[in-house]
């Protein structure tokens, strides 16, 4: 679940420098930033959702 919340922090920090950018006009940034929040959201989703159905997590057994 760690890796989840990481995974999860790096998401809202993209999510504000989408914000940051477009306020600036930077394009360029924009769309290095959509693309981090698109990429680390989706590895969030699938990360939770192994976590919850698939019993996954922990690793140590």
């Amino acid at each position: 679940m760690g890796l989840a919340i990481i995974f999860g922090l790096v998401t809202l920090l993209a999510v504000f420098g989408v914000f940051r950018e477009l306020r600036k006009k930077n394009m360029f940034a924009v769309t290095f930033a959509v693309l981090t929040v698109a990429v680390f959201g989706w590895f969030t989703v699938m990360t939770v959702i192994d976590v919850i159905f698939g019993g996954g997590g922990s690793g140590g057994h």
